[in-house]
């Protein structure tokens, strides 16, 4: 792909750029942390099952090891930033791999696992592949002694070096970057901005927030950059490889996983359709994959599959149980298994590493820290305000029945996973049926039967459904591209061991998502409005393709444009 032509060559393109980043980053994380590096091999087994099971499903289907190696390098990470400075060079220096703020999330108010941060996430507006979960540190949610401490070590240091601020600025004034700057600036954020170096500064004041329940700013404050807690690749089936995950890591023995892979092998057997692999498989075209035969998986090949894959995963590079570990989460994020929407996540806990601290005086202790973790995720469909708040009451109700089980009774797995489940019945299974009840977002596209039938001037106004079931158009439910504040809480807590911090502040303090945006010089956009918007653009286009927008209501087409305008105006970069 070219990028823009500049006076001198051509600036690098920002998609390729972000795809760099992140690329090195994880070679990076991977170097640090070599149980990541081996997660991505037992995910890797895991997809390459979940292939091959596709493709015995849908003999059209192939995945390239290019197309393989392309799904598997998406990822999204977590910094956690000291300052308010910091935070608006890490968006500035974000918008030059194309990266915005999207959503706002106060993580002080979530009851019991409420955390000292406010946060954006930073992505491409369009189809992102990465993102970067974004927290700052609120100083003021502690008493002004704790803070007064915080505030006066967090002067002390200077992550951005005068290099990376005066690139991020040549950025910003001549509207890109070669690629000897590009390759500057990522060089710099490897080995500076987001390296971990094992070294810290103010043991006293590390022991003191710890011992108080402050972790979280511990591990902002006392360290000299802002390293990845964690960089989560994404994977087909979840439940797939959190099963291969606690096997490996010595937590379900041979026996026990292969019977939880069979089971999970069954359900995608039973649940891949052609929205999941519209919804997988970025690369696949609409009306190529809506003409693929499907057939039944035998279950002798379910059974060939289950015992490849537990085959695979007693390689000796993936006997995780002879690394230092800290075992693997007790539940999964999120909605439960069969309800496709939003996002799923689990994570390997925490590990503890050494840490040199520098004390003030120049003196150094050898301690350790646990922050950084492993998490994974599987994406689903992005819901509307009506889907978002069913799904909010149906997680209050989940989370409370699972809590309310006696501790050892969470050791059955599949009752547990039903008693999780109960409450999300409600949601219905199939892209169609919650497109139908307004739940989640599609993007609608004409085919070239619809192209032909409108040249004809056969088509006549019709509701969505008719439209699709008449072949003239084709549907993708929108991915969601965010994150769930209670799912990022629930991960937090499940490292920290002692759930959320408590605020120490004498007064409650509000922090409204105006404060985040002046700290970052820019609006946080809005992505309710954002999936709206794009489900409102392709409605627009397919009217306007097969000749029916001037048919329709003026109420509704009022409608559609007033979507597409909020959503152009959340984008806007002006606070």
């Amino acid at each position: 792909m070219v990028g823009i032509r500049c006076m001198g060559g051509t600036f690098s393109n920002r998609s390729e750029l972000q795809n760099r980043l992140f690329a090195e980053l994880s070679q990076m994380f991977g170097m640090e942390v070599p149980l990541y590096a081996k997660s991505l091999l037992v995910n890797q087994c895991c997809n390459e099952t979940i292939g091959a099971l596709l493709a015995a499903r849908f003999p059209d289907f192939t995945l390239t090891a290019a197309q393989q190696a392309q799904m598997s390098g998406e990822r999204h990470g977590a910094i956690r930033i000291g300052r308010p400075d910091e935070y608006r060079w890490m968006g500035r220096f974000f918008a030059v791999f194309g990266m915005e703020p999207h959503n706002y999330y106060d993580m002080t108010k979530l009851g019991a696992k409420s955390q000292p941060i406010i946060a954006t996430a930073f992505r491409s507006r369009r189809n992102p592949e990465h993102r970067i979960f974004c927290s700052l540190l609120m100083t003021d949610y502690f008493a002004p002694a704790t803070r007064a401490r915080l505030e006066a070590q967090l002067a002390t240091r200077e992550i951005f070096s005068a290099q990376a601020k005066a690139l991020i600025e040549q950025h910003e004034k001549q509207g890109g970057l070669t690629a000897k700057e590009a390759t500057q600036l990522i060089e710099e954020a490897v080995q500076r901005i987001f390296k971990w170096t094992g070294r810290a500064r103010h043991y006293g004041l590390y022991q003191d927030l710890c011992a108080a329940g402050f972790k979280i700013a511990a591990d902002i404050v006392c360290f000299e950059s802002h390293h990845l807690n964690h960089l989560t690749p994404n994977t087909l089936w979840l439940d797939l490889y959190t099963a291969a995950m606690r096997h490996c890591l010595g937590e379900l023995s041979v026996a026990d996983f292969r019977a939880r892979a069979a089971v999970v092998l069954a359900r995608v057997a039973g649940r891949a359709d052609h929205d999941y692999l519209r919804l997988h498989f970025r690369h696949l075209a609409d009306e190529e994959i809506a003409g693929w035969e499907s057939r039944v998986v035998p279950a002798a090949t379910l059974a060939e599959l289950g015992d490849k894959l537990t085959e695979s995963l007693q390689a000796t590079d993936l006997k995780l149980a002879d690394w230092p570990h800290a075992g693997f989460k007790e539940n999964t994020e999120g909605p439960a298994e069969d309800t496709p929407i939003l996002l799923r996540q689990d994570a390997y806990r925490a590990l503890t590493e050494p840490v040199v601290f520098t004390e003030p005086n120049g003196s150094q202790v050898a301690a350790v820290h646990t922050a950084r973790f492993g998490e994974i995720e599987q994406r689903f469909y992005a819901t509307t305000p009506t889907g978002r708040s069913q799904y909010d009451d149906c997680l209050t109700a989940a989370e409370a029945a699972r809590s309310a089980l006696p501790r050892g009774a969470r050791a059955d797995f599949t009752a547990t996973e039903k008693i999780y489940a109960a409450p999300f019945a409600v949601f219905p299974k199939t892209l169609s049926a919650l497109l139908a009840q307004k739940l989640v977002y599609g993007y609608y596209r004409v085919t070239s039967a619809g192209r032909r039938a409108a040249a004809a001037g056969a088509i006549k106004l019709m509701a969505w459904p008719e439209l699709i079931r008449s072949g003239y158009v084709v549907v993708d439910g929108l991915r969601y591209e965010d994150f769930l504040p209670v799912s990022a809480a629930g991960i937090f807590a499940s490292n920290l061991k002692d759930g959320g911090t408590p605020s120490t502040a004498a007064e409650p303090v509000a922090y409204p998502q105006s404060r985040l945006a002046a700290i970052l010089g820019r609006k946080i956009i809005d992505t309710t409005l954002t999936y709206a918007g794009l489900a409102a653009e392709s409605q627009q286009q397919v009217l306007s393709e097969l000749g029916l927008w001037d048919r329709l209501a003026p109420a509704e087409q009022t409608a559609l444009l007033a979507t597409l305008a909020a959503a152009r105006d959340s984008a806007v970069r002006e606070p």
